[in-house]
């Protein structure tokens, strides 16, 4: 265990999270304790409505030392108010979460040069979602950026990839066709009734959510998907999005009403049903939908 005797509170927090083998090039650093408290002064001074504990900092500082090698001087050049605003944003911070999105991703809109208004919509979705959103139980993307250059650079990064991304069918197919199946399965899981209906009736069923999804616009895709998917809840995007929660709450719904009319149409043509037989099976597609909305809107 590294020894912490000797030294400031801010340089213990920082030896007690970084790596051993870091411990001597961090004591060998001239005036460490200062230039900690400045960071930390500098995060706090750019962001003071964002409340972080100098333990969370230093902790993801420690994760992001300059590496073996690098100059002497390369811990005072560190970003470091981006750095306090990209770690409280990984830690889902809502202020944070609302300052990155008027500072940081509304700026990436006029910095990507001559894109469609559609486009730049469908941009930021996405960094939205690399970015803010944890996968799998590993943290938000932004969780990555390590303060060696602006956080503002470092997301224009991302965006340029995912404009590269976009300009390719198979990339657009990956990013924005979430696969009905999964929609489905949500929608419906451990169903008896579903698991009565015809196998060709479970088909069209897919296929008639992939149609409805596609015809849906970017913002209302983005929406279901992140409400009903990825279970953010509708206090989460109003932070995402910098809206009111009562606006937010009725594009989901509203989203949600023409997904399902959507769907309605798409099953009706392509089973040749109408009346209670429609019904039914559209049943299942809205009565889970419902019950997943009403529960993360409590």
């Amino acid at each position: 265990m590294t020894s912490t005797e000797g030294v400031g509170p801010l340089t213990a927090l920082l030896l007690a999270h970084a790596p051993p083998e870091r411990a001597g090039w961090l004591r060998a650093q001239q005036g460490l304790e200062t230039l900690l408290a400045e960071h930390l002064a500098a995060g706090r001074e750019a962001w003071p409505s964002v409340p972080l504990a100098p333990d969370v900092f230093l902790r993801h500082l420690a994760r992001h030392l300059p590496p073996e090698g690098a100059p002497a001087n390369a811990l005072r050049q560190l970003h470091a108010a981006d750095l306090y605003l990209a770690c409280a944003c990984a830690g889902g911070e809502p202020q944070s979460l609302l300052l990155f999105e008027r500072h940081v991703l509304q700026k990436v809109r006029t910095r990507l040069g001559q894109l469609s208004a559609s486009t730049l919509d469908e941009v930021l979705q996405v960094l939205r979602q690399r970015l803010l959103l944890g996968v799998g139980g590993t943290p938000p993307k932004i969780a990555d950026y390590a303060g060696r250059g602006p956080l503002g650079g470092w997301v224009r990064i991302v965006a340029a990839r995912i404009v590269g991304e976009l300009s390719s069918r198979d990339g657009r197919q990956v990013l924005f066709s979430e696969p009905p199946e999964a929609l489905e399965r949500m929608l419906a899981p451990d169903d008896p009734e579903r698991e009565v209906l015809r196998a060709d009736s479970r088909q069209v069923l897919s296929e008639s959510l992939r149609a409805a999804l596609a015809a849906l616009s970017e913002r209302e895709r983005a929406l279901l998907r992140l409400h009903h998917l990825h279970g953010l809840t509708m206090d989460r995007l109003a932070t995402m999005y910098g809206e009111p929660r009562s606006s937010v709450a009725r594009h989901v719904v509203q989203a949600r009403e023409r997904l399902l009319k959507l769907t309605r149409r798409e099953l009706a043509a392509r089973l040749k049903l109408a009346g209670r037989e429609l019904e039914s099976l559209l049943g299942l597609v809205q009565s889970r939908l419902d019950l997943s909305l009403h529960r993360l809107m409590d």
